[in-house]
């Protein structure tokens, strides 16, 4: 009978659905708060069952010697390090669509908050206080929200502002038209554009690369003067001082904060700003929605345990025991192949075309299709808001389009996989294979055949085919201290585009790919990661 520990406090109706399943439970729900003692007995479990207070770190995954799966009780997965995770063979799961209605509901009552100056007034008012001029709020119908984000959470936020009589302008670099129509809002195309119209602006996406510090201090100026702003998604979207400077100079009336750059947030720049409404990260916290990601949680990982089956992984496809060994490789190669064009698209995906060709075209393509697709869309919407088996719904609820190809072998390789992108500004592709190996090529960008093998850390550049263009980059390369480790070039036609694909030591910077954009041959460069 599998063990598992519940070491966060879980819903005890969790209790009572693992022992329904057959799986022995151990529920321990402030053992996550004590570090050393759950180190000492985290051998003796199959599954981690946590919210946010557990850490499963490096430390802890290497003496898990019997632990096959963690299950998350919500979306993030911050506390758990999912390489070394997925190194020891750990599926990590979570549950992302469990408390979407109670975070949407608490950034509109986050906003009703503000805009009447509630907490403020009541305070004054049961301090025997009788301020009623000085508390004067903003009507929010016939207002305009500004929605950043909209994938689950932010459309039933979007939803909930219609039913206000509020008008809905969306910015998500990945929301197509079709989508926006669907859940009513209007697309705006350039962030700088929802700001200058927006009375309220809301965010409602994860943090990554891309996303931190989205709302800087030059952003933050360009908002409509007197609006307000509302950050219940993830801390470090906002720089929090440029807020603040812009509540003392009234050039933002209010502003409503339930997550924060650093937590949990003993003190902040915010805090004690008069119209600042602030919480602490209760975006997901109802009894309701609790309930919702803990029984979620609890099932699914019963049915990894007792009968293999995956839902809602972050780091494994659901694949059977049989074809595991078989599609390894592939799986690994959709991950490089999505990988590679989410890190370098730029307009929102229009569609998706896949075509296996080959002997791959005879395996079970599911796991395949996920893979490239989750990987496709993390560099995007973030990773722990998508995993392998949501990725084809979260996809298709924004608009686009998947398809499946399989062809018969052809060309110079028996066996290949080939991703056609089109998104509003164009179509790119990415191809590659599995060599004997066993380890993945890319054998195709745009069209151009050429031969590298994925690495942890790559430049990206596109580029005229001029004479001296590879010692000029070398050149650069060494003089910023970037070591390659290897070098793939490919070109169209002589005097045409080119590619070039290198792989490197260490990841690339901001400044270093800037001054690698500035060279004359460069049309394009992106650095990736895998």
């Amino acid at each position: 009978m599998p063990k598992v520990l519940i070491s966060d406090k879980l819903s005890t109706a969790a209790v009572e659905i693992f022992k329904n399943n057959g799986v022995e439970v151990d529920f321990q729900p402030d053992l996550g708060k004590d570090p050393a003692k759950l180190a000492e007995i985290i051998g003796d479990y199959d599954g981690l069952a946590i919210r946010s207070a557990t850490k499963a770190t490096a430390d802890l995954i290497a003496k898990a010697d019997n632990l096959k799966v963690i299950g998350r009780a919500g979306i993030g997965v911050d506390n758990v390090d999912l390489t070394a995770a997925s190194a020891k063979g750990i599926v990590v799961m979570n549950t992302p669509f469990g408390n979407s209605i109670t975070t949407a509901e608490h950034a509109i009552a986050m906003m009703f908050a503000v805009a009447r100056q509630i907490p403020a007034a009541d305070a004054s008012t049961q301090a025997g206080k009788w301020e009623k001029s000085k508390f004067m709020g903003t009507e929010i119908t016939g207002k305009t929200l500004g929605l950043i984000g909209a994938g689950n959470i932010g459309s039933v936020v979007a939803n909930r502002a219609q039913g206000l009589k509020m008008k809905v302008v969306a910015y998500d670099p990945f929301l197509s038209e079709e989508r926006a129509q669907k859940i009513g809002v209007t697309k705006v195309d350039d962030i700088e554009d929802l700001l200058a119209q927006a009375d309220f602006v809301t965010l409602h996406l994860p943090k990554t690369e891309k996303t931190a510090n989205l709302l800087d201090a030059k952003r933050i100026a360009k908002m409509k003067k007197g609006a307000y702003l509302i950050n219940c998604a993830r801390g470090g979207l906002v720089d929090e001082n440029a807020v603040a400077e812009a509540l003392k100079s009234g050039a933002l009336k209010g502003a409503a904060f339930d997550v924060y750059a650093e937590e949990p947030a003993k003190e902040n720049v915010l805090f004690g700003l008069p119209n600042v409404v602030c919480t602490p990260h209760l975006g997901a916290a109802t009894s309701e929605a609790q309930e919702n990601v803990a029984l979620q949680v609890a099932e699914q990982m019963s049915d990894y345990l007792m009968k293999g089956a995956i839902s809602n992984a972050i780091n494994a496809p659901s694949v059977t025991a049989e074809e595991a060994p078989v599609l390894k490789p592939w799986i690994e190669l959709a991950e490089k192949l999505g990988g590679f064009a989410g890190q370098v698209t730029e307009s929102p995906i229009k569609e998706i075309e896949i075509e296996f060709v080959g002997t791959v075209a005879d395996l079970n393509l599911k796991p395949l299709v996920s893979s490239l697709i989750a990987s496709l869309l993390v560099p995007l919407v973030g990773e722990g808001s998508i995993n392998m088996v949501s990725a084809p719904i979260v996809a298709r609820e924004r608009g686009i389009k998947i398809s499946e190809t399989r062809k018969d072998p052809q060309g110079a390789f028996g066996s290949y996989i080939r991703l056609i992108v089109t998104t509003e500004k164009q179509t790119r592709s990415v191809a590659g294979t599995i060599y004997s190996d066993g380890r993945p090529r890319f054998i195709q960008i745009k069209g151009i055949n050429m031969e590298a093998e994925p690495q942890p850390f790559m430049l990206y550049t596109t580029n005229a085919d001029i004479p001296g263009y590879i010692g000029a980059l070398g050149t650069t390369l060494g003089a910023l201290g970037v070591n390659i480790a290897t070098f793939a070039l490919g070109r169209e036609t002589k005097d045409g585009e080119a590619i070039a694909l290198v792989g490197v030591d260490a990841k690339i910077d901001d400044d270093t790919l800037a001054t690698i954009a500035k060279l004359p041959q460069v049309k394009q460069a992106k650095a990736l990661a895998f």
